[in-house]
């Protein structure tokens, strides 16, 4: 008899849970009219994300080979100071960072050039000045410089998207100088090396993208690696904010947008 109560007071208890989680669970239509009202909002954080100028993960290819062939060719330069041109995000900044680690250079850009901060620029015995365009430097240290390297037996290497004869230079001696330099012109990447930085920026951000997309991407960019950066970069913005994979249905949607 208490084992038939006992089993009849589990039964009682079961029953009563069931009942109690079955109360507890909104009907469909409220949950239903809940979600209706309450929409959730895809939130996009952009977190910084680093791009490796090591030179394992400098991709090669006939635009460059001769900015590659000079750094390679330190120190055995034409001349202790030269100069690497090319057009926004041709791989000079790349190259320059490539020839810092291998050389101790130290690096500045052009602007932040000061007659009094020259001797600590060339304090290594090698420096990069980045970002050379006309007024947009102080052209009494930019000569400071070039005469105190030259005799200091330092190195200097210049980069800009010009070449030095295309800059306007108001100190005769500076523009006679700067258009006496051996210059190394980087060219737009062919398509081979175009898909390469499609990969490259998308590996720099973590993304994982197949073959169709960087045909896509490749086949209607502005052939340029400033213009693949972009792209990729406004796909992972795009792929995060709405929660999508970076597909080439998004891509297309990206680009028809634009």
């Amino acid at each position: 008899m208490r084992g038939d109560a006992a089993l009849q007071k589990a039964k009682s208890r079961s029953m009563n849970s069931n009942l109690f989680q079955r109360s507890r669970r909104a009907p469909a239509w409220s949950r239903a009219s809940v979600a209706g009202r309450v929409q959730p909002r895809q939130l996009a954080f952009s977190l910084p994300h680093a791009e490796s100028h090591s030179r394992d993960n400098f991709l090669e290819g006939p635009a460059n080979a001769a900015g590659l062939a000079l750094i390679d060719g330190w120190p055995e330069w034409p001349n202790r100071i030269m100069w690497l041109a090319g057009p926004e995000g041709s791989g000079k900044s790349h190259l320059a960072a490539i020839w810092a680690e291998e050389a101790g250079a130290r690096s500045t850009t052009a602007n932040a050039l000061t007659p009094a901060g020259v001797p600590g620029a060339l304090a290594t015995g090698a420096l990069v000045v980045e970002d050379l365009k006309a007024g947009d430097f102080d052209e009494r240290a930019l000569f400071h410089l070039m005469n105190l390297a030259r005799e200091d037996g330092a190195y200097v290497l210049f980069t800009g998207r010009e070449v030095p004869a295309s800059l306007e230079i108001n100190l005769r001696d500076l523009r006679s100088r700067l258009r006496a330099l051996p210059t190394v012109a980087l060219l737009p990447p062919d398509d081979q090396l175009f898909r390469g930085l499609i990969v490259k920026f998308c590996s720099d951000r973590q993304l994982s993208v197949d073959e169709n997309v960087v045909s896509y991407l490749a086949t209607r960019l502005e052939r340029s690696s400033a213009a693949a950066r972009q792209a990729v970069e406004l796909l992972d913005g795009e792929a995060l904010r709405l929660g999508r994979p970076v597909t080439r249905a998004l891509a297309a949607e990206l680009l028809r947008d634009a």
